[in-house]
């Protein structure tokens, strides 16, 4: 018995020490369901996994900005996040602003951001983009994801069950 409780704490021990040092890459995420990604966010702030953004994050993937501690998040050169309303379909499948949608991404995003997105337009149908020097001023800037691939678990968000659903915060690249 006593064997066992040993192995079981040396099972999770290696099971917390393998995710904290894992990666999710994040290259080109639409968004989607607003609850998908507090889901996938919730788990990665809890595993201490670390975040590189290399290419689009938008719509509900820049949840991750509100969700995953500053200093587990990193942006290469490439890095560009997409903020807008969100949105959800009408009985005709045509798009209708969601203000209690829209209003948890604010309520989620850190006040600096908030405060960028009101300088920049606010959170409206039309997509704004934070990229570069603004962006670096956010998030720390990141080497080359698959500089260091060989030192770390890499794998890519959003998984393919998440892609192609409907969505409260779906964006297309404008």
């Amino acid at each position: 018995m006593r064997f066992r409780v040993i192995l079981l704490g040396a099972v999770m021990a290696m099971i917390s020490a393998s995710s904290a040092s894992s990666t999710m890459l994040i290259a080109e995420d639409r968004g989607g369901q607003i609850g998908h990604y507090l889901q996938a966010f919730a788990l990665v702030r809890s595993s201490g996994e670390k975040v590189v953004i290399d290419g689009n994050c938008l719509s509900a993937c820049t949840l991750v900005l509100g969700l995953v501690p500053r200093d587990r998040v990193c942006a290469t050169s490439r890095a560009r996040l997409g903020f807008h309303a969100a949105w959800m379909p009408d009985a005709y499948g045509r798009p209708i602003t969601s203000p209690m949608g829209t209003q948890a991404l604010w309520d989620i995003y850190p006040a600096r951001v908030r405060s960028w997105i009101n300088r920049n337009g606010g959170l409206q149908r039309k997509m704004i983009f934070m990229q570069g020097r603004e962006l670096a001023g956010f998030i720390p800037s990141c080497i080359s994801p698959t500089r260091s691939a060989s030192e770390r678990s890499e794998r890519r968000f959003p998984p393919q069950s998440m892609r192609g659903e409907g969505a409260n915060a779906t964006s297309q690249r404008r």
